[in-house]
């Protein structure tokens, strides 16, 4: 499959903008950030982090936050899938997004911009019953190539409270093998080379607020790690074992990250009791 390339710098918004853009979602969500200092806006990075469920309420929160605090527009790699919707893309082009392929990535590494990475892609935010807050990389090492390539460090980074604003009642496993499923098979909507990739990106039903697909409003956590130096990988971003090796530094990392925001949302006491309530409905 081919992808057309398209404009990077379409009417994008300004940090007020953006900041503006984001206030619901600040104001529901009330999200925490920790790090953000880490990213220097005269020293570009690849930022590479989890996908939490759905992976668009959290994403805008932390793009706005770094580009208030640090002056920053983070150029988000985008799955490709959301491309095939106008209105959608538009929005994200405003955003910063950009479609991911390593063509995209190249240009914009080679313009000197923070690049924002998520290894999961659809498949990580089509969460399966008992996924939350996993890495579901498959062997993905693109983005190490592409960081060892153009000399790009890479930031990791973590976010917790989206992947507990819902309930899944239905995962893909769950639809595929239901009536509804076998249709589509018959279809051939489950085809790998399908739009749903084999149902890889097949969306769960969520149960969030009460009996409703709303999120329930949990407290967002986001943790930006320490810096992880490429420099001794130079000239191996064909070399699959030093991919892999990157690869695991990176997610261990991740890992350990998303361990330190679930500890710290466990004693964070700054909750309303309106947010307590409604986060056990």
């Amino acid at each position: 499959m081919s992808y057309q390339h398209r404009p990077f710098d379409t009417d994008l918004m300004t940090a007020e903008q953006m900041w503006r853009f984001t206030a619901p979602l600040r104001f529901y969500f009330s999200p925490r950030f920790f790090g953000l200092d880490k990213i220097d806006p005269t020293r570009p990075t690849l930022l590479v982090g989890n996908h939490t469920i759905f992976g668009v309420l959290d994403v805008p929160l932390l793009i706005a936050q770094v580009y208030r605090e640090q002056g920053v527009l983070i150029r988000t790699l985008a799955d490709h899938a959301h491309y095939d919707f106008p209105g959608w893309r538009n929005m994200l082009d405003r955003i910063g997004g950009v479609e991911g392929t390593r063509e995209n990535c190249t240009e914009l590494m080679q313009r000197g911009e923070h690049v924002m990475v998520f290894p999961g892609g659809a498949r990580e935010v089509s969460k399966r019953k008992g996924e939350q807050y996993q890495l579901t990389w498959k062997r993905r090492t693109g983005f190490c190539a592409m960081a060892i390539a153009n000399g790009y460090n890479i930031l990791p980074f973590a976010a917790v409270g989206p992947d507990d604003a819902y309930d899944i009642l239905l995962d893909a496993d769950d639809i595929v093998q239901s009536p509804v499923g076998k249709l589509m098979k018959k279809a051939g909507l489950l085809d790998k080379n399908s739009f749903l990739r084999g149902g890889d990106i097949l969306m769960p039903i969520p149960r969030g607020l009460g009996l409703t697909a709303l999120p329930r409003p949990e407290r967002f956590y986001f943790a930006i790690g320490d810096e992880i130096d490429v420099s001794a990988y130079r000239g191996r971003e064909n070399d699959e074992d030093a991919l892999f090796d990157l690869r695991d530094q990176v997610a261990f990392s991740i890992q350990d990250l998303i361990g330190e925001m679930l500890t710290l949302r466990e004693h964070d006491k700054d909750k309303s009791w309106v947010r307590k309530l409604l986060t056990s409905l």
